[in-house]
């Protein structure tokens, strides 16, 4: 029995940080809190400090041999790394595995290594219990790298040792295969006691089938655990932990580029105010209306509205906002500022009376629009509504940057739907649907239809908008509760005393009309037939994404708001014809020169986001992400790949089926 750090390895003791001067750095111990004399409000308290520590030589620890691995790894969240393990030892845990992405939650550390050894038959086969974030995006991909058979790029990861292991015997590195999945199961956190959701997984090497077992029923018992029933599948297991069509597979189209960005994220209490503060605020002068905006968050468009406002003093400098109103300069002053001032993040200390992600490339996007479209990330039903341009979105909500209805009318539909329920993961223990820009959205392929099926579309998506919209302002519904009731229209169950009076004020069965209209408007517009199964649906999706994706490499692009995107993605300054979707040919402008020598790696995150795209924009060709991590003094592939992506959902950046990106 070893009791020891099971992922990480380093010389010695942890050493404190010394500055440039030989004084040791210390950091906010994450914890302390003090109350601020002018607010009466709990703020970060600076005088409680803790010493940086640095590892020397990080790497990943070598485990015992064995012939077969089970593990149940802790439950800490990437959000929770830095707080509960100390950044220093987050930075070093990075460092050591440069294929795992820092987004990634703990476990995901003990998986890859496990399906590294394993792939170079170290040991015969693990299995492991992880959170069930395994199947979320930046999961994903390393869980797609296993099982795609592809060698890790980082000299110190599992997946190189493994694939030294297979070049001993001069075989090339077989593929891992999950032969056994449940993605979303009930568990305890026998720590806090805590409801979690968890994905149990294993993995074997060479190609196998598997089985995969689906949650069907769940039954609490008086010890706080879950009777569980199963449905089981069998075939080969995907990345996504899915049987059947792969739409792991799919990939981003051009065409989808530059039009879905997630909200704004404040990073300060102080910036969110009620509607009678703002109002009060107005009152008192009326050039403070030019910097507060209706504020919506994910729970404000499923439930009852919190009806609040945002200050937002985005693109004025710390001088021009206390000249232009010092009234919510001073509220930022004394609410925000004590709280950013302990950020690790350079530009949240220096930007503090700017929102933390105020997400620049989101007002480009909808800038001119009269309206356009939101969904939560995480929600228990998948439903997409038009917003009024004063609104300002929270980062818990997608934006998508469009007032067309027909590209409402095309999310709506269940096509889109269960593509987005197949593609994204789910989150938390209400297992909520997660949606991802950049596995929902980018490369889900619309239909390229006449125009008039696009208006039959686009007349169906305006009548359920305006209906929804009706029923929450005349009855004070939610769409939450309406989608409750719908569900069960459509699973012929029975309603409650107080479901009934939700589906007669909401006038849900009419809801239950629209939908299926726009159901078979939308089948009708792809020339399918109608109905579907799920099955059946990703099947024809995936096939029409490889499909698209021939096309654009051909220089076809069926651009879904061609006016814009062929200015700010393509870099055209034509404009073409106003369509739900054209064809045409992406015209790049000119490239900068490529720069020479390496550049220095920043250091904060959006200093790299920067540099990563400059550095992208400078290439007149395809490059992958350890190509372009060269241009810069010890930058990682992993993060510089990471970034890539990040670019992608932004529409800043495309990723090819070739693993390249350009701009």
């Amino acid at each position: 029995i070893q009791c020891r750090d099971a992922v990480l390895a380093y010389d010695g003791d942890p050493q404190p940080a010394k500055n440039e001067h030989g004084q040791p750095l210390t950091v906010w111990d994450r914890q302390s809190m003090k109350t601020d004399m002018v607010t009466g409000r709990a703020v970060p308290d600076e005088t409680k400090r803790v010493p940086l520590l640095t590892y020397t030589n990080p790497r990943p620890a070598q485990w015992p041999a064995a012939d077969y691995i089970v593990g149940n790894p802790p439950f800490i969240g990437t959000s929770r790394m830095r707080e509960l393990l100390g950044d220093g030892y987050a930075e070093a845990l990075r460092a050591a595995y440069p294929d795992v992405p820092e987004s990634a939650d703990l476990v995901l550390y003990w998986w890859h290594k496990a399906a590294g050894l394993v792939r170079g038959g170290k040991a015969k086969r693990f299995g492991l219990i992880t959170t069930n974030s395994l199947r979320q995006t930046f999961a994903r991909r390393v869980v797609q790298m296993h099982l795609g058979g592809a060698p890790a790029s980082g000299p110190a990861s599992s997946a190189k040792d493994a694939q030294r292991a297979g070049s001993e015997t001069g075989a090339p590195l077989p593929p891992l295969s999950l032969v056994f999945a449940i993605p979303d199961h009930p568990w305890v956190d026998t720590a806090e006691g805590a409801a979690v959701r968890i994905a149990m997984t294993v993995g074997v090497a060479g190609e196998h089938p598997g089985e995969l077992l689906e949650v069907k029923t769940e039954q609490p018992q008086d010890d706080g655990s879950e009777r569980v029933t199963f449905t089981a599948q069998r075939g080969k297991i995907s990345a996504d932990l899915t049987v059947g069509a792969d739409v792991s597979t799919t990939i981003a189209l051009m065409a989808n580029e530059g039009l879905v960005s997630r909200g704004v994220q404040t990073i300060g209490e102080g910036f969110v105010v009620p509607t009678e503060k703002a109002e009060e605020w107005i009152a008192g002068d009326i050039e403070n209306e030019r910097f507060l905006r209706p504020f919506l968050n994910g729970k404000d468009l499923t439930s009852s509205p919190r009806e609040v406002w945002v200050i937002d003093f985005f693109g004025f400098t710390q001088d021009q906002a206390l000249k232009a109103s010092p009234t919510l300069y001073q509220h930022l002053l004394v609410t925000v500022k004590p709280e950013r001032d302990q950020s690790n993040r350079d530009s949240y200390r220096k930007s503090w009376w700017v929102l933390g992600e105020p997400q620049p490339m989101l007002r480009r996007m909808t800038a001119g629009l009269r309206r356009y479209i939101v969904s939560p990330v995480t929600a228990k039903h998948r439903f997409f509504v038009f917003l009024n341009k004063e609104v300002l979105a929270d980062q818990a909500l997608n934006v998508f940057a469009s007032a067309d209805a027909f590209l409402l009318g095309v999310l709506s539909s269940r096509i889109h739907v269960v593509f987005s329920l197949a593609a994204g993961g789910r989150l938390g223990v209400g297992n909520d649907p997660r949606y991802n820009n950049s596995r929902c959205f980018d490369p889900f392929p619309f239909p390229v239809c006449s125009p008039a099926q696009a208006e039959r579309i686009r007349q169906l998506a305006e009548e359920l908008d305006a209906h929804r919209k009706r029923a929450q302002a005349q009855h004070g519904l939610t769409l939450t509760g309406l989608y409750n009731v719908l569900e069960k229209l459509r699973a012929n169950e029975p309603l409650t005393p107080k479901e009934k009076l939700v589906h007669d004020k909401g006038l849900v069965s009419v809801l239950k009309q629209l939908h299926d209209d726009l159901d078979r408007a939308v089948a009708d517009a792809y020339g399918w037939p109608w109905p579907l199964s799920d099955e059946e649906i990703l099947t024809r999706l995936v096939a029409l994404n490889a499909e698209r994706a021939a096309e654009e490499a051909r220089g076809l692009i069926r651009w879904l708001r061609p006016d814009y995107q062929l200015r700010a993605v393509a870099g055209s300054k034509e404009a073409s014809p106003t369509l739900a979707l054209t064809e045409g040919t992406a015209k790049p402008g000119k490239q900068p020169a490529k720069p020479k020598g390496k550049a220095a790696w920043p250091a904060t995150l959006a200093e790299r986001v920067r540099a990563v795209e400059t550095a992208l924009h400078g290439h007149g060709s395809p490059v992958t992400p350890s190509a372009l991590a060269k241009q810069f003094a010890r930058a990682k592939p992993a993060n510089v790949a990471e970034i890539l992506e990040t670019l992608v959902t932004l529409g800043r950046a495309q990723a090819r089926p070739d693993g390249t990106f350009t701009r």
